[in-house]
């Protein structure tokens, strides 16, 4: 299998397709075989990169590894970016993921030509995060209570994407999510949710950026994409589809964010030539 070693972490990778690079960074959960059919329909005009972050699905815990934080997450996509030699590589980042895309964009502008954030999770733009996370905190206690982590996992993923939406996963998708619960849980929740890059490093961003929403996910995803929008100056698009859109409409996701990725890839950067999203 694929690894290379990022930041003293060993990360599992994949690489699909030729043409320009783009990184595919997961948000909870952290395993990129979520977006494994996202990554085919668009291997046919890209290079698509997707890997398993830090301690999640085949990348494995670090040796005293007990937390982390959106810098690190980004720290560790951007020396896989450099350790592939790919060079500067357009970015996709879902829910949590486009909390560390964000962050990547202001640690290592140098490393990206562009970002789709689809969903982010940069929830200290809302304005009571308690009272957003409340339902998802009682929900994952009593899953912890009657069956640990496996099931809390599920759960988590039901909330998240929808009553089915675990059902659908793959059966090899779903026992490495259970294998690395501990991760999700343990280390990672509580580490992002209430941090953004601050005012100085988000004015700082000059590369196109694409913020896409799922008509059918919950209604806070949509108001932190509007809050993001007028904070550093980008487009929102609305598609089809739950949460996890890679999962249940990749082939339409994969076309609404095809033209921006296009124009990107081959554009200068610059916010006053920011590409259009589809229409």
């Amino acid at each position: 299998m694929p690894r290379a070693t990022i930041n003293g972490a060993e990360l599992y990778y994949e690489v699909r397709g030729t043409g320009p690079p783009f990184l595919l960074i997961m948000g909870a959960t952290g395993d990129g075989g979520h977006f494994d059919a996202l990554a085919d329909v668009l291997a046919d005009e890209f290079t698509v990169i997707t890997y398993d972050r830090r301690g999640n699905g085949r990348s494995p815990a670090p040796a005293g590894w007990t937390t982390t934080s959106p810098e690190e997450q980004a720290d560790d996509a951007a020396g896989l970016v450099h350790a592939l030699g790919i060079g500067r590589t357009t970015v996709f980042g879902t829910s949590s993921g486009g909390n560390f895309a964000l962050w990547m964009l202001t640690r290592h502008p140098a490393a990206v030509r562009g970002a789709v954030l689809h969903e982010p999770g940069v929830y200290a733009l809302l304005d009571d995060f308690d009272a957003i996370r409340s339902p998802l905190q009682a929900v994952v206690r009593q899953s912890m209570d009657e069956g640990g982590p496996s099931l809390a996992v599920e759960r988590f993923w039901q909330y998240i994407a929808g009553d089915d939406a675990w059902t659908e996963l793959s059966p090899t998708l779903r026992e490495r999510l259970r294998a690395s619960a501990g991760t999700l849980f343990d280390i990672e929740l509580g580490t992002y949710e209430r941090y953004m890059p601050d005012d100085h490093a988000l004015d700082a961003i000059v590369v196109p950026v694409l913020l896409v929403v799922s008509e059918d996910s919950h209604d806070f995803f949509a108001e932190i994409a509007r809050r993001l929008s007028t904070r550093i100056g980008a487009d929102v698009t609305t598609m089809p589809g739950r949460h996890g859109a890679y999962h249940d409409r990749p082939a339409e996701l994969a076309e609404t964010i095809r033209p921006f990725v296009r124009e990107v890839s081959t554009s200068n950067d610059s916010r006053s030539s920011r590409p259009s999203p589809a229409s």
